[in-house]
């Protein structure tokens, strides 16, 4: 990793012409403020969405409410159709999301640090689950770090790929 991360993620999205949205639960509009936190951010960010409430990722975002019921919003599942529903919605090459739960209480049966991070694209969708430790701001840092760490490594390997 670079010694600014962030930079580096914006730099590799500029040189082919990309850009990139956000679509957050449990980080509330930190990743989007650590995104727009360099100069030169508004020629590859977007936006995004803070979409705290399972109704928002239902109704902004399109997360399906049948898989909501089947899976939950702290899931693998809910973060992949967020990071999907967010790609769509702003017409973003790419797109993060987040969901789980910072804590410190349990949040539909499962413990605080347990986190959810999708990155969607052009050749597809991932999702990394996380069990992060610390308190809620220790676990949305790492949270948002993880986003750009996912971000940068996926620019990294197409370019590889296409290079």
């Amino acid at each position: 990793m670079t010694p600014d991360p962030v930079a580096d993620v914006h730099r590799l999205l500029a040189e082919r012409g990309a850009t990139v949205a956000t679509a957050e639960s449990l980080t509330g509009g930190r990743l989007a403020a650590l995104l727009t936190g360099v100069p030169g951010a508004s020629a590859t960010y977007v936006g995004g969405a803070v979409t705290y409430a399972t109704a928002l990722k239902v109704s902004m975002l399109g997360v399906p409410e049948t898989l909501v019921a089947e899976h939950g919003v702290v899931s693998a599942e809910c973060a992949r159709a967020m990071a999907e529903g967010m790609r769509r919605v702003a017409g973003a090459t790419y797109a993060l999301a987040t969901t789980g739960v910072a804590g410190p209480d349990l949040q539909e049966g499962k413990p605080a640090g347990t986190v959810y991070v999708a990155l969607a694209g052009p050749a597809g969708s991932e999702v990394l689950e996380l069990e992060l430790t610390g308190d809620r701001w220790a676990v949305q840092d790492a949270t948002c770090l993880r986003c750009v760490e996912l971000l940068r490594s996926v620019l990294v390997r197409e370019e590889t790929t296409l290079g």
